[in-house]
């Protein structure tokens, strides 16, 4: 009973320090493990480079066997502390985590430059796992609401973006033609795109004063293009903060699916059901 117990206790602390970021040891697990990915992700960018991989090809070699086992057993330990281990290990971060760990193991068995070359880019993957990690520099969480809550608006917005931009490609194939480098609608809807998302590339451009007049009014729309999104983005967030500070736990999460605990004062997890509190 004893041991049972003190399993329990095991596990839980592990959970705390790894999947939670309201405790000092929390905190501090956070910033070593975004030190260990951005060291990794240094290491594998030196190593494609061919002049260092000459001079430091031994010292690279070392320095991804060690992160690789570090991530190794974080990645165990992840599984461990949870009650339901399918949730991470088939959720998108789960994947992330195994498909940046088994490349370094794979390149045992598997010899030959061309392989390895595959496999040194599925480790950059490791980069996704700094997303995880963005609550603990700011307020990534309430940022992720807000993008949820304007949704429907930025589809709307986008929609309306599609529309305008085969509408004008059309007109502007109309105006300007082959002859111009207008070679068709697609290609006109194209260039449409490029320059109301004030891109540029400059591959063609309008020659005729009418085409140009509407190239003009195309620029003057794409800083609204730009402008809209952010604003709905950045009133959803407003209001997304104000909610949070009523009544939040920032950092706190369910020990058994590892879901967010939104309130303070949640008894249960509002995914699994999960018992939070002690009665």
């Amino acid at each position: 009973m004893e041991d049972h117990k003190a399993n329990i206790d095991w596990r839980r602390k592990v959970h705390e320090i790894i999947y939670g970021t309201h405790t000092p040891a929390g905190k501090l697990f956070d910033i070593i493990l975004l030190v260990v990915i951005v060291y990794s992700i240094i290491i594998v960018m030196l190593e494609s480079v061919p002049r260092y991989d000459v001079r430091f090809h031994s010292f690279f070699n070392i320095s991804e066997w060690v992160v690789t086992i570090l991530f190794t057993i974080e990645y165990i330990l992840r599984i461990v502390a949870i009650n339901k281990p399918k949730k991470y290990i088939f959720s998108f971060f789960g994947i992330i985590d195994l498909l940046s760990t088994i490349p370094k193991y794979l390149s045992i068995f598997l010899v030959g430059s061309q392989y390895l070359t595959a496999f040194r880019v599925l480790r950059l993957l490791r980069v996704f796992r700094i997303l995880k990690l963005v609550r603990f520099v700011g307020e990534s969480n309430n940022l992720v609401r807000a993008m949820r809550a304007s949704r429907t608006k930025i589809f709307v917005f986008v929609f309306f973006v599609i529309v305008i931009s085969v509408l004008l490609g059309t007109i502007m194939y109309i105006i300007e033609g082959p002859e111009h480098g207008f070679n068709s609608i697609p290609h006109s809807v194209y260039w449409t795109i490029v320059t109301l998302t004030t891109v540029g590339y400059g591959d063609i451009s309008p020659e005729t004063a009418l085409g140009q007049f509407i190239a003009t009014l195309i620029m003057i729309i794409g800083y609204g293009v730009i402008a809209v999104p952010t604003g709905i983005v950045s009133a959803e967030y407003t209001s997304s903060m104000k909610d949070a500070a009523k009544n939040t736990d920032e950092g706190r999460s369910c020990p058994n699916c590892s879901a967010e605990i939104l309130r303070s004062d949640a008894h249960y997890c509002r995914k699994c059901g999960f018992q939070l509190t002690e009665d």
